[in-house]
């Protein structure tokens, strides 16, 4: 394995070096979460940054932006100028660098129009142009092949669609900047792709390849090692606050990066052989609502089944109309409960015994000023009573038991959810819903954003849940996940299921592929010669 020695204080730098952090220290309180950490970006490079949830990498980029400071001693130096620190975000922001982060920073509520121009800088003494600012978004979109209307409001797009939005604007502001020499700059992106189809995620690496010839760089941020090894010319891992190695990305294996990243060898979860399911429990009968026109299957007690497509296909809404979280119709049975989903309400579907871990955890599925003892417990707030209130010992007994059950770190049942890494957020929702015993869970994208171990203890929990008999429908884009965690994969087109995958069929190649098909065309309608599945 090709490993860079990270450089002590006092070494020359590399002379195409545009951004060098050193000696980077930054505590939260007592605890130190970036320990000494010097990293280096390139002239006209693509930088992955890798490491475990928890590792520091998104502190690390939140010291560039100028939201986090550092300690004393710590040094910025950009295009061969050292900077006062803490940064300043409006002065790195001018000199060139431009950041997505996870959560996009997009105003929902707003238009496509209003949130580009809340981060352009541009004079306009005479007020805003609207029809001429529409005709430059629009031609702005156009160069990277999209289609999204200016006037569009945010919250009525794709989480593609919106992921598109912040990164055109992101490169807006490149454009707009004092960045180095020739107007070069540097573009940093904080996990973009969780929401990303396959053809989407390679619509974005050619875009940042394009972008990298006219002479920036990029620092992306992403826990998708297949994703580093297509795009990136080096990685930086992080592990425990420290950076470990940087690495040549073309010397190195998937394995090699892996292993780095833990710290030690660690295998993918391998599901236990078990008997094949007999016994239907669940029944989904003509489901339709938002882009789903129609779903039925039937779920076996033990069963896991994976519902997959392109973005946009349908099957991303089966989960909400399942809970009744979306307007829908259709008749669902869980055991011996029949639901219209017309008249099914979240409330109803929880007594029914179904449950729903949405893909937006901190939006939809947590609080993150609460803490983990009031997200874990929400649930079992009427089992945790003792005379006229609640007892609080109870609550944190059960929250405990939780932690030590998923491994959630840190294991403090007062902490605010929302300062755990993504994969400790995850765990923690996970558990509420696993407690609840439901007889019929639902998921969408449950390791988005989450690092490689804490996903297979993740797999691990969902497999044992089915052990007990617990029907488990996934919707997910990572085929790599599907293939490892489930026992047969529908893949839906056109806002319809077309193919059923089983057996060895089951494998991340051939899920793909199904998601592909032979005709990527977009359309409202499925074609006449379209064999539906049923």
């Amino acid at each position: 394995m090709n490993v860079e020695p990270l450089s002590p204080p006092g070494v020359t730098t590399h002379d195409a070096d545009i951004l060098r952090m050193s000696n980077i220290r930054m505590k939260f309180g007592p605890v130190e979460v970036l320990k000494d950490v010097t990293l280096t970006l390139r002239r006209k490079e693509i930088l992955g940054l890798l490491g475990a949830n928890g590792s520091g990498k998104s502190t690390l980029i939140k010291v560039l932006a100028g939201f986090n400071s550092p300690e004393p001693g710590s040094v910025v130096r950009l295009w061969g100028e050292d900077l006062a620190l803490p940064l300043d975000a409006g002065q790195i922001r001018q000199m060139g660098v431009a950041f997505v982060h996870q959560h996009l920073a997009l105003v929902p509520s707003l238009s496509v129009i209003d949130n580009m121009l809340i981060s352009d800088r541009s004079l306009r003494p005479y007020g805003i142009n609207w029809g001429k600012e529409r005709r430059r978004i629009s031609a702005l979109m156009a160069e990277f092949g999209l289609t999204i209307d200016p006037d569009a409001i945010v919250a009525s797009l794709s989480p593609v669609e919106r992921a598109f939005v912040a990164i055109v604007r992101a490169f807006a502001e490149l454009r707009q900047s004092d960045a180095g020499r020739g107007g070069e700059g540097i573009l940093v992106l904080d996990e973009p792709t969780p929401f990303l189809s396959v053809a989407d995620v390679d619509k974005l690496f050619t875009l940042l390849r394009g972008i990298r010839e006219t002479g920036a760089s990029v620092i992306i941020v992403t826990h998708d090692i297949d994703e580093v090894l297509s795009l990136t010319n080096r990685v930086a891992v992080m592990r425990d606050g420290r950076l470990a190695a940087i690495l040549n990305t073309q010397d190195t294996s998937r394995q090699q990066i892996l292993d780095t990243i833990v710290g030690r060898v660690i295998s993918a979860y391998d599901r236990a052989a078990k008997t094949a399911p007999t016994h239907p429990n669940v029944t989904i009968t003509g489901l339709l609502g938002g882009r789903c026109k129609g779903f039925d299957a039937t779920l076996k007690k033990g069963e896991i089944l994976g519902i997959t497509g392109l973005i946009g296909s349908g099957f991303a809404d089966v989960p909400y109309l399942l809970f009744g979280a979306t307007p829908g119709q259709g008749q669902i049975t869980v055991g011996k409960t029949q639901l219209d989903a017309a008249h099914l309400s979240p409330a109803k579907a929880h007594g029914a015994g179904i449950a729903l871990l949405p893909g937006d955890r901190m939006g939809q599925g947590g609080v993150a000023t609460l803490s983990v003892t009031e997200n874990a417990s929400f649930l079992a707030l009427p089992r945790m009573r003792h005379g006229p209130g609640l007892s609080h010992a109870m609550m944190t007994r059960a929250t405990k038991a939780l932690i030590a059950a998923h491994d959630v770190r840190p294991a403090n049942p007062a902490a605010d959810l929302g300062n755990l890494s993504g994969g400790n957020q995850q765990k923690v929702l996970l558990g509420k819903w696993l407690a609840e015993e439901p007889q019929l869970l639902c998921l969408d994208e449950p390791t988005q954003g989450v690092d490689y171990g804490a996903r297979q203890q993740i797999f691990a929990a969902l497999d044992q849940a089915a052990a007990r008999g617990m029907k488990i429908l996934v919707a997910s884009t990572d085929h790599e996940q599907l293939a490892q965690l489930c026992d047969r994969v529908i893949v839906f087109r056109w806002g319809v299921p077309v193919q059923e995958l089983t057996g060895a069929d089951v494998a991340k190649d051939k899920i793909a592929c199904a998601c592909l098909g032979n005709d990527l065309r977009q359309t409202n309608d499925v074609p006449q010669d379209t064999e539906v599945f049923a």
